[in-house]
């Protein structure tokens, strides 16, 4: 009874936040912004679930396009069918529906991502990213060769459930969730298959199932992030989920720091706004993304080739104990 107290309490506590948050960042920002905000919040759930498996587990892989998709598709097309059975619903359920919505999502991915990671997480180094990458071409092609979800044409009529509130605040969990995963004894294990996994499995580490949990577990928020991006405009393009926008995520996490969930963090938040950054300066600036990304990620592993912070992380706490370093002498 206390347990489920709780829960109601938590669920009325973040519908909350998501309708004040939502409503402050309406009052401040106009739409462009807010769907950058949006975008921004949904690549860092994406980038912080792969550093997990890329940063901290230490194995490449380039198919989370894949997950995205059937995060999206998945709930796209199951909330979809619930407005069209039953109607347009109230505002508390809509929440409900998205919540119900990103679970399945998750879920769906997460089993993708086992059904992927048992066989593939035997293979190491190139053979690994060659795997996941075509399973996330393979994902592609099936959406694109089913009619029933729109196939090359795409899926539209999606319900919008999505706003600037919802994405800051799975973002806020999924950074919550993945510092305490990494800082529990598995992100321990991560770690020492990512260092050594020969030692990792002579000191008793069962060295496959960490690698397959650390993989669902970033499946699964991959997933999730695709369905706030299917709500969010309402609409999917299959072209959306090529290969190249898992190269995108990769670039965020290793320009910001492989193995720092920070460095996931500031990678996706600027690899999101430079675009438009760089359409600020030039208008055709913008079209040349990958381009500049390309020659972004060259400098970054010739000049930090542990990322902008490497495997530092920044926390309230560590702020608070520069300064008191800082004025602490000063002030002697």
């Amino acid at each position: 009874m206390r347990g489920a107290a709780i829960k109601l309490g938590f669920l009325v506590v973040l519908v909350g936040a998501a309708i004040g948050i939502d409503f402050a960042l309406r009052e401040i920002f106009n739409p462009h912004w807010l769907r950058l905000i949006e975008l921004a919040g949904i690549h860092v759930v994406i980038a912080v679930g792969l550093n997990l498996i890329n940063g901290y587990c230490g194995q490449f892989s380039i198919g989370h396009a894949g997950f995205w998709a059937i995060g999206a598709y998945a709930s796209g097309v199951l909330l979809t069918v619930a407005e069209q059975k039953w109607g347009t619903p109230s505002a508390v359920v809509e929440i409900l529906l998205l919540v119900g919505g990103m679970a399945i999502a998750a879920i769906l991915a997460g089993a993708a991502g086992l059904l992927v990671g048992i066989p593939s997480l035997r293979l190491r180094g190139d053979y690994l990213a060659i795997a996941t990458l075509g399973f996330g071409e393979i994902i592609r092609n099936v959406i694109v060769n089913v009619d029933a979800i729109g196939g090359p044409r795409g899926y539209h009529g999606i319900p919008v459930y999505t706003n600037a509130a919802w994405c800051i605040i799975v973002a806020a969990l999924a950074i919550w969730f993945s510092r305490n995963l990494v800082t529990s004894s598995f992100g321990r294990a991560l770690v020492a298959v990512r260092e050594d996994e020969v030692a990792a499995e002579a000191v008793g580490i069962n060295t496959t199932r960490v690698k397959v949990i650390a993989f669902v577990v970033s499946a699964m928020m991959t997933g999730a992030a695709g369905a706030l991006y299917a709500h969010l405009d309402g609409s999917l393009d299959p072209d959306t989920f090529k290969f190249t926008k898992s190269i995108e995520f990769i670039i965020m996490i290793t320009v910001g720091g492989l193995g720092s969930i920070t460095g996931a963090v500031f990678g996706a938040i600027v690899l999101t706004l430079l675009p438009e950054l760089l359409r600020e300066i030039h208008p055709t600036l913008s079209e040349y993304r990958m381009v500049i990304y390309s020659a972004l990620l060259i400098v970054i592993v010739l000049v930090r080739p542990k990322g902008l912070l490497g495997n530092r992380e920044l926390s309230p706490s560590a702020g608070i104990a520069w300064l008191r370093r800082k004025f602490g002498k000063g002030t002697a």
